[in-house]
């Protein structure tokens, strides 16, 4: 009898010392397609460094950036398989679901604080609804920012500038719709591929936030940037079928940390536009302001298309309109 509980003892000791070890192997992967220097980067990279202070000894968050796990799409049928615990989407998620289309709308943010806005009563409301729907779970709210066009073939001041240039755009229909009414040659393509096709002239621009832009050293291969402000794209810290996988003690504090982010990321943002402008200038990028007026005058068809064939749509324009101030 005593050595049946020396034996019990000794296997109870060594079950829970496994667990202990498993547990403190824990690796949360999180990846995203943001060069160095991004707002990717920087914001991914302090989160999981508060979000491993808080789980010393119980599980790591390791950052993979750059697209070394592939880009948006690839990184999206990780999460949804369980391969990938969190990545970054953004433009892509409108490829999920429809509704995310309402950020391809464009000139429907007015600014930072707009966005707050939007975020805590919007986002938070029928757009993680969406998510839930496909599979996956959104657990904070960062930004990718305000979208500038570059090109190599002319300044562009309002929307006819745009005929026939080959435009390099994210994943997702509607943002291809919206430049093909401006009379733009858009062609979607992964972020990584972009600089060859810049640089041999496969393509003649792209559009993209600024420190998106700088990041990917896209200002060596183009000569004209214009500042469009066309639209303002959220990223989203998202998980998939692994989350509930995770132990709850780790879901809690990656939530946490997720949502003390969120301001983060868009101060971040505006600091890093303010720089980045700079540095273009600096650089010897020509710099233009396009025609506001011209290009919202020219974007009533895409608000049209999205309140005909999105359910709910002309409703989510409504809401985001009324918290504009």
């Amino acid at each position: 009898m005593k050595f049946l509980k020396t034996t019990l003892l000794t296997a109870a000791v060594a079950i829970g010392l496994q667990a202990s070890i498993a547990s403190a192997n824990t690796e949360v992967r999180l990846g995203h397609v943001g060069g160095p220097g991004s707002l990717f980067e920087i914001t991914a990279n302090r989160f999981a460094e508060l979000a491993n202070e808080r789980l010393d000894g119980v599980a790591e968050v390791n950052v993979y950036g750059n697209s070394q796990l592939g880009g948006d799409e690839s990184m999206m049928r990780r999460l949804r398989l369980g391969s990938l615990d969190l990545s970054i989407p953004s433009t892509v998620m409108s490829s999920e679901s429809d509704q995310f289309a309402l950020f391809e709308m464009p000139y429907l943010i007015k600014d930072r604080e707009h966005m707050k806005r939007v975020r805590d009563e919007v986002v938070r409301g029928p757009l993680y609804e969406a998510a839930e729907a496909r599979g996956f779970k959104i657990i904070g709210v960062w930004e990718n920012g305000f979208r500038q066009i570059t090109n190599n073939v002319r300044p562009i001041v309002v929307p006819d500038d745009l005929d026939g240039i080959k435009l390099r755009t994210p994943s997702g229909v509607w943002r291809i719709e919206m430049f093909r009414s401006y009379g733009a040659a858009p062609s979607p393509m992964s972020l990584s591929e972009v600089f060859v096709a810049l640089q041999t002239g496969a393509m003649d621009g792209q559009e993209n936030p600024l420190i998106q832009t700088y990041s990917s050293r896209f200002q060596e291969v183009q000569d004209y940037l214009s500042l469009s402000n066309h639209v303002y794209t959220p990223a989203y810290l998202t998980a998939g079928a692994s989350w509930n996988r995770l132990p709850e003690e780790v879901r809690t504090v990656l939530e946490e940390v997720a949502l003390e982010m969120e301001d983060f990321a868009l101060e971040e943002g505006r600091r890093l536009d303010e720089e980045t402008l700079e540095k273009m200038r600096e650089e010897g990028m020509e710099i233009n302001e396009v025609d506001f007026d011209a290009f919202v005058e020219a974007s009533q068809t895409i608000y049209d298309k999205f309140a005909n064939d999105v359910e709910g749509g002309q409703e989510l324009i409504d809401t985001v309109a009324g918290l504009r101030d």
